[in-house]
């Protein structure tokens, strides 16, 4: 079994902006239409290929609570990615300050 580190929001956006990690959001289609954080990429839990990913860029895995993105996070570890799970996910992220948008850039929520 792959060890994954839990990181908070604040540890994530760290992350993003210092390592150039994927903010990488396994949440389904209506939880990302309802609001994500900027920047992050979508793809569904169920539709995630582990192969696509480049092994030398680090990604933070988050979902609404922190249980899909660990399943996430362990998958994309196995395959030699260095993975961070958003501890508490977009809830988190979300009661942290951090923003949440929609696609078109409005104010989103974590549904």
């Amino acid at each position: 079994m792959m060890n994954v580190v839990d990181v908070d929001p604040i540890g994530a956006m760290g992350l993003v902006g210092g390592s150039g990690a994927i903010l990488l959001d396994v949440r389904e289609d209506d939880e990302w239409t309802a609001g994500h954080a900027p920047g992050a990429v979508h793809v569904r839990l169920g539709d995630l290929d582990t192969h696509v990913f480049d092994t030398t860029t680090p990604i933070v895995a988050v979902c609404r609570s922190g249980g899909r993105s660990r399943s996430a996070s362990m998958k994309l570890a196995a395959t030699g990615v260095t993975v961070y799970n958003l501890a508490g996910g977009m809830t988190a992220w979300q009661k942290t300050g951090q923003p949440v948008i929609r696609d078109d850039g409005t104010a989103g929520t974590v549904i």
